[in-house]
């Protein structure tokens, strides 16, 4: 089925413009939603005039929402989560766990939406880079920290902070098993 865009739509087009899409995504969601009409040839006529106002509501959001994407670039967002041994999460970070942080790291007039959080649930711990869809073309990356609950936070760099290493921590184990092994010995 051809739509003609009435609104731009993330991952599909810009307003204006006529893409083939599914059937049932075109009369089940785009049409119903107001984002697509079909294209008639009426409609086709009307694209240029979809095209320019939307490339003024473009301009417009982009000149409200630079401010806020500013902002948002330096974001470092820290998570403190039980997680096993191998660093699987019990759980996940979701996508409004991260728009409810930055609401409460930034105090925003206009709320962020956890559609506008462009990540899949975050199930390992680690150093991740979110990005935050303002408009199509004005995505701000905030960096999401993932750390055990009860340690300290990996270092921003990505790599973990100072741990002891697995070969000093092993001499130790063996100078203490050897009186052990001695003792078992002189005992038959």
């Amino acid at each position: 089925m051809k739509v003609l865009l009435v609104k731009d739509v993330y991952k599909l087009g810009r307003a204006g413009e006529v893409k083939e899409v599914a059937n049932g995504y075109g009369r089940n969601y785009l049409i119903p939603q107001g984002l697509a009409v079909p294209a008639t040839p009426q409609a086709l006529r009307m694209a240029e005039k979809i095209r320019q106002r939307a490339e003024k509501e473009r301009q417009d959001a982009a000149a409200r929402l630079q401010s806020l994407a500013e902002r948002l670039q330096g974001v470092v967002l820290y998570f403190p989560m039980r997680a096993s041994e191998t660093g699987k999460l019990y759980g996940s970070v979701t996508t409004r766990m991260i728009a409810d942080a930055l609401q409460d790291e930034l105090q925003l007039d206009e709320p962020i939406s956890h559609r506008q959080i462009d990540s899949e649930p975050i199930r390992q711990l680690g150093v991740y880079a979110v990005r935050v869809r303002l408009t199509m073309d004005l995505l701000p990356e905030v960096r999401v920290v993932v750390y055990r609950q009860g340690e300290q936070p990996p270092a921003l760099d990505g790599a973990p902070e100072e741990a002891p290493e697995p070969a000093t921590a092993a001499p130790e184990a063996e100078a203490e098993a050897q009186p052990a092994a001695e003792a078992a010995a002189s005992t038959d």
